[in-house]
């Protein structure tokens, strides 16, 4: 019975343990939804960033739409990745960015 207890509150308690993932610097927490401003404020110049244009795909399905058909009929979504390596013993940290905005926190030790 206590078993039970223990589970019952385990999966209450699971979704409040399952966040988003955030990132401490000198100027302040990032967390995802804060702005490219924020973040550059918070955590300053990142070590490396790269830019690139996410695939558009067909409506409704998984199908990547040709470049040259997909460029002139739907915008370009800019996705921005930024890298922060944090010092010795600390994982690489890895942001990115969809429209200006923070969409991804993801800690490893190489970028992917």
């Amino acid at each position: 019975m206590r078993l039970l207890h223990c589970c019952l509150a385990l999966s209450l308690a699971w979704p409040a343990l399952a966040g988003a993932e955030s990132l401490r610097c000198e100027g302040g927490t990032v967390s995802e939804g804060d702005s490219r401003l924020s973040l550059a404020y918070k955590c300053g110049e990142p070590k490396l960033r790269d830019a690139y244009c996410s695939p558009v795909y067909y409506p409704g399905t998984l199908e990547v739409m040709p470049d040259s058909y997909a460029l002139r009929v739907v915008p370009c979504l800019e996705v921005e990745e930024w890298l922060y390596e944090r010092g010795p013993g600390r994982l690489v940290v890895t942001v990115v960015l969809r429209s200006g905005v923070v969409r991804a926190i993801s800690y490893g030790r190489v970028p992917q």
